[in-house]
């Protein structure tokens, strides 16, 4: 139902003159349009999808028009618009749609998900005039779906207007067979011969660099759309409104471009899930591949999600037949894919070097670099920025703590120790706990590790990127480039090699998904690497048992996302069952469980609280678990709604945070 904002003469019957208002205001038990009167003045620019300001609460509000009505479902009189922004329609009534059921799986506002999918108005940009249609039709480039098995059947049914759903199963390798972005540009523009306009949603800007590059040579530089925060308010708005008025019908960006108001949407398409970029930080949390599933879902279009990896969200997926499995078949990804093999793992190779599986670069990583070298650069892979890291005293093995903040200490080159937070030097450092002088690294980071083999290979350039020095690209000439996940720089031509160091620690890491996370980083660097019948290969330094690093010898993601589903499933994990994590004080996480804890569904689970850390008034942060199976999630995030809607109301003290399915669940 929906309410007025307040009560005045109401104006002369006419017809639509009332306007149903989005309210831009996050509190729970506001969740729902209000219904303004339309002034005579006002009527020709409230168009539905137009910025409005609206009194409400005794306040002046931003809200959108959903909607232009006869009639009100109040028995008395209509508050006016106060003004209306502008008269340009940037909310689409698909859009809105979307931003509810968002919001109603994510058991959050249509508030909070509006400020993702709509960018601020830059009223300069808004009256500028209009660029002319940029629209062009497709041109042919060489097809990289034609190297799948049905892959060309997924564009011939695009360019039919069908929609299909697939998961592309993306070899990873340097050569054209891994050309995930082509392949990609190459569906948009099969949707595009039907008439019909695409998305696609990729985690970065070096991804959307890439795809960037295939898109223009398909659409050409002006005949897609691209929107990320990090072109700046004018130039994302410009982009925005090229899209919202139908000038280019082709949008690829960021997190925020699943929810581009592309007119006549047809294919909807996102590049590795499994990055944690995907997940939104900000209330309420969505997931990109679950937005793009929503969407797909109410507009009827087709679905293509793509990797090297494969998530055990997509496995799941596969597995209910909502998403077909695009892959190559085994003996052409062993031919196209690079050699991948692991440090010591033949009884001869330890033989030859006994401490191999207790080195961090053993004996095989030297064998490979030298034969590497000559032809051409050799990607070195480290799960860590810095010099060493996680300090621990040599005698008790207590974490180097600073006196002064509590704060984790580092050490830079020389020994010179300072402390993570404060950055205070801390010169003649003994141990608290046993008065030991001496330390010891257990881990240690790009930045040394950089150093190492400076050392080894003195006439060979070292190349590090890493944190806020990302290279982006080298050249074909001989090289060694340290780099962290996710900042590889691309090798023309491919890397000669690749040697993964110190897969023990990405496994490790106190995560559900460590397995699947190590697994995705290490093909995304095999991906880099030339094809093996050009020499390429790939070396990881871990435990040879270790289960993800076998699927990475195997160059298989599916076979190990298939037993990891199975494991989660037995053991109720997500993506198994549905699950919400409640965070605040334990007498905020009381009000808002109470009030639903016996109407909880059938098999829920209540986990905690336990303490994860401190509030800013110095009590102590709890989270409390929920856990459902998965069928009864979209009845969970009812729930969980009307618990914020009722606390909203009561203006219950003290902030509380709820998300469904996060990402990382430690």
């Amino acid at each position: 139902m929906t309410e007025p904002a307040a009560l005045i003469p109401a104006p002369r019957p006419a017809s639509a003159r009332v306007a149903r208002v989005a309210v831009d205001v996050s509190l729970p038990h506001l969740d729902r349009p209000f219904d303004y009167a339309v002034t005579d003045e006002q009527d020709a620019a409230a168009v539905v999808g137009a910025r409005v300001r609206v009194r409400f609460a005794g306040r002046l509000r931003d809200g959108f028009v959903l909607e232009r009505t006869e009639q009100t479902d109040h028995e008395g009189r209509l508050a006016p618009l106060h003004a209306v922004t502008s008269a340009e329609p940037v909310l689409t009534p698909q859009v809105a749609a979307l931003i509810r059921r968002v919001a109603d799986h994510y058991a959050g506002t249509f508030a909070d998900v509006s400020r993702l999918a709509v960018p601020p108005r830059h009223a300069a940009t808004e009256k500028a005039e209009r660029s002319a249609e940029a629209d062009p039709a497709p041109a042919d480039a060489p097809s990289v779906l034609d190297r799948y098995p049905t892959g060309r059947e997924l564009a011939e049914a695009l360019a039919r207007g069908e929609n299909p759903r697939a998961y592309w199963q993306v070899t990873p390798t340097a050569g054209p067979d891994g050309d995930w972005a082509g392949g990609l540009a190459e569906a948009a523009a099969a949707t595009r011969r039907a008439g019909r306009g695409a998305i696609i949603v990729v985690p970065d800007h070096r991804d959307l660099d890439r795809l960037a590059r295939a898109c223009a040579a398909r659409f050409g530089p002006d005949g897609f759309a691209r929107l990320t925060a990090e072109l700046g308010p004018s130039a994302r708005y410009r982009e925005f409104l090229r899209v919202s008025r139908g000038e280019v019908r082709v949008v690829i960006g960021t997190r925020a471009a699943a929810y581009a108001p592309v007119r006549d949407l047809g294919l909807v398409a996102l590049w590795d899930d499994g990055d944690d970029l995907l997940a939104e930080p900000r209330a309420p949390y969505p997931h990109t591949r679950e937005v793009l599933a929503l969407r797909a879902a109410g507009d009827r279009t087709a679905v293509v999600l793509a990797g090297y990896g494969r998530s055990a969200e997509i496995e799941q997926l596969v597995q209910t037949g909502w998403l077909t499995p695009l892959a190559q078949p085994r003996g052409t990804v062993r031919r196209v894919a690079p050699l991948v093999r692991i440090a010591a793992d033949t009884d001869r190779a330890l033989a030859r070097d006994p401490a191999a599986r207790a080195a961090r670069l053993p004996h095989d990583t030297f064998e490979v670099v030298r034969r590497a070298l000559p032809q051409g650069p050799v990607l070195v892979q480290v799960p860590r920025a810095g010099y060493r890291l996680g300090l621990v005293c040599a005698q008790c093995r207590s974490p180097l703590r600073c006196p002064h903040c509590a704060g984790p200490v580092r050490a830079e080159a020389g020994d010179r120790l300072d402390c993570g937070w404060c950055g205070r030097i801390l010169p003649g450092w003994h141990c608290p706990q046993c008065g030991e002088t001496r330390w010891r690294a257990p881990v240690v980071g790009a930045t040394r590790l950089a150093e190492e083999l400076g050392r080894a290979f003195p006439n060979t350039r070292v190349i590090r990127s890493s944190g806020n020095k990302v290279v982006a690209a080298v050249d074909d000439e001989p090289a060694l480039v340290v780099a962290t996940p996710g900042a590889e720089p691309v090798a023309a031509g491919g890397y000669a090699a690749a040697v993964l160091v110190d897969a023990t620690a990405l496994l490790a890491r106190p995560d559900l998904r460590a397995g699947e996370e190590a697994l995705r980083r290490w093909l995304n660097a095999a991906a880099l690497v030339r094809p093996a019948g050009d020499g390429g290969t790939v070396l990881a330094v871990g435990p040879p048992e270790a289960r993800a690093l076998q699927a990475l010898v195997r160059l298989d993601p599916a076979g190990f996302a298939r037993r990891e589903l199975a494991e989660r499933a037995e053991a109720h994990l997500p993506p198994g069952a549905r699950v919400a994590t409640l965070e605040g004080g334990g007498a905020a996480i009381g009000e808002l469980l109470d009030p639903i804890r016996d109407e909880l569904p059938a098999g829920a689970e209540v986990l905690g609280p336990v303490a994860v850390g401190e509030l800013p008034d110095g009590g102590e942060l709890q989270r409390l678990t929920l856990r459902v199976p998965r069928g009864a999630g979209e009845e969970l995030a009812r729930l969980l709604r009307e618990a914020q809607g009722i606390r909203s109301a009561r203006k219950a003290a003290g902030a509380t945070r709820v998300r469904i399915d996060p990402l990382v669940m430690e």
